[in-house]
């Protein structure tokens, strides 16, 4: 429906930031669907998708946890799914171009490691697995690091109107991820 309607055309990048526009949108459509409800006994010919089950279908590496779902405002899942999927993007990004150079392997060994506490690491493990000595396996970790925190960067930059804004947006996100339901 955004993408059919005049929404986007209409979206001003001075009066605000792209998640905050998507954010109205959401928030008018379920007061629409809300009232078109209410105008219908017993739900009219409205059909509703579960969101557990939407969350359940959804192939995302990234979930919220039940509790979280049940006992937060619509407005902090909104936010902690639009977080979910700017990391998203970022990962897939990230596989992409290691498959692109023929290091799936590494993607697939390291990627469960790119928020790991150094303590949490077994490099002896990883050097195994990836058949490259220790000393390579914290620079191949480092390096797969660093650039999903560069693509992570230029997607939640495609997001917000300025450069000067990714930072905020950065440190607003990770707050979101890590939030957990009172």
């Amino acid at each position: 429906m955004i993408m059919e309607g005049n929404l986007l055309k209409s979206a001003d990048p001075n009066r605000g930031r792209f998640r905050s526009l998507l954010l109205k949108a959401l928030k008018n459509f379920l007061n629409d669907a809300a009232n078109k409800r209410r105008r219908h006994k017993r739900g009219g010919r409205v059909q509703f998708v579960s969101w557990e089950k939407w969350m359940a279908d959804a192939p995302a590496q990234l979930s919220l946890p039940a509790a979280m779902m049940e006992s937060s405002p619509p407005e902090a899942l909104f936010d902690a799914g639009w977080a979910a999927a700017i990391a998203e993007e970022a990962l897939r990004r990230l596989r992409m171009e290691c498959e692109s150079k023929g290091r799936r392997r590494v993607y697939e060994v390291l990627h469960r490691y790119l928020d790991a506490e150094r303590a949490e690491i077994c490099y002896e493990d990883l050097s195994r697995g990836l058949g490259v000595p220790e000393p390579s396996v914290k620079s191949l970790l480092y390096h797969f690091r660093a650039r999903y925190r560069l693509l992570l960067r230029e997607e939640i930059a495609k997001t917000v109107e300025s450069a000067a804004n990714v930072n905020d947006e950065i440190r607003y996100l990770c707050a979101t991820l890590c939030a957990r339901p009172g």
